[in-house]
């Protein structure tokens, strides 16, 4: 299709699938800050008040498992009484021992993408590029303004002509309210301190549709309106549908697993292949074995955007990139407690990550 309308969607850090990535991601920070060298794969579940923390650890860490994912609760900003059960073991030596060996060699087998692509100045697609600042955007707002309240949830639906940015089609904004405020007052805040300061008004037209809690009152939320688990948010984590997505989620785990890491380098090679002006979208795909270092496959999608055919701008990969686990954990320098603030609004887009620096190619 040349012509249609596309839609990503963002939710904000009190959603209670984003809660349970932040646990997880703090918990590895924790782990990470004192042995950089942890296995780590812990997850979290939440409902009502009830906390669950599961998994597998190795690590010389010292961690309080509870105290991190209340405190983690709290800044957030729920205020209600959460209780934790945690049942985590060690993880298997067998996997333990496959991984780390004198090269560090993949956590386990599975295939990763990277996308990037010419539609913002962080090689990120539209929707999901706007989605991701809207719940920014309604997360600030909601901090200085005690009628909103954690969750909420945005939407973008971009209309394409001839495969080109045309305009916004439609703005979709979910957020949790007190119970005194109306639907009229919540319509007005979102309108003028949410979407106005973040949209280009250029993209907006008299056609522009606004649905602001569509459903109506919105005071019921977080854990108590729903459940959360880790890694549910793929989609909304990567680039809103417009890219492929590999198997496994990114929060929780420490950079061995390929899952995250993997993905993390699919990306700065992708953008590093647009940003170099070789194609206006790129998509790379990598695949590992566990226990194994190197990638047992690797091929990249210009969608006829390329500067050259796929299978030069491969060959152009190959020479500039090294897919090694033990390389990508020292290329990006992934051995840190940088993951808590990976687990909302996104892992690709933001420049401040080292999968998110551009590589001059040689070609």
């Amino acid at each position: 299709m040349k012509n249609y309308i596309f839609t990503s969607e963002s939710v904000t850090e009190g959603h209670p699938d984003k809660v349970c990535d932040q646990i997880a991601d703090a918990i590895l920070d924790a782990a990470l800050e004192q042995d950089p060298y942890s296995n780590m794969a812990v997850e979290c579940t939440i409902k009502d008040d009830f906390v669950l923390i599961y998994g597998e650890a190795n690590t010389k860490a010292d961690i309080d498992y509870a105290a991190i994912a209340l405190a983690t609760i709290k800044k957030i900003g729920y205020e209600e009484e959460y209780h934790v059960h945690v049942v985590v073991n060690q993880q298997s030596p067998e996997i333990h021992n496959a991984v780390n060996r004198d090269d560090v060699c993949a956590g386990d087998q599975g295939i990763m993408f990277g996308y990037a692509c010419d539609e913002s100045k962080e090689y990120m697609p539209l929707p999901i590029y706007y989605a991701h600042k809207l719940a920014m955007q309604l997360t600030k707002v909601r901090r200085n303004n005690p009628k909103l309240k954690p969750d909420g949830k945005t939407q973008v639906s971009v209309e394409y002509e001839n495969d080109e940015i045309k305009r916004i089609d439609t703005i979709v904004v979910s957020t949790q309210h007190a119970a005194d405020v109306s639907q009229e007052e919540i319509k007005e805040i979102i309108m003028n301190d949410v979407i106005k300061p973040c949209i280009n008004e250029n993209l907006l037209d008299e056609n522009t549709k606004y649905f602001i809690n569509p459903s109506g009152s919105f005071v019921v939320g977080g854990s108590f309106g729903d459940s959360g688990t880790t890694g549910r948010k793929i989609v909304c984590d990567t680039y809103g549908g417009r890219g492929r997505i590999g198997g496994g989620c990114f929060s929780s785990k420490d950079p061995t697993k390929v899952d995250r890491s993997a993905a993390y380098y699919c990306r700065y090679v992708a953008k590093s292949i647009v940003a170099n002006k070789l194609a206006r979208r790129a998509e790379v795909q990598v695949s590992y074995a566990i226990g194994k270092k190197e990638p047992i496959s690797l091929c990249v999608d210009t969608f006829g955007t390329g500067k050259f055919e796929d299978e030069k701008i491969l060959e152009i990969i190959e020479n500039n990139f090294d897919f090694n686990v033990d390389n990508i954990l020292k290329e990006l320098d992934l051995r840190k407690p940088i993951y808590r603030k990976t687990s909302c609004y996104g892992h690709f887009g933001d420049p401040q990550f080292s999968w998110e620096k551009i590589k001059e190619l040689k070609f």
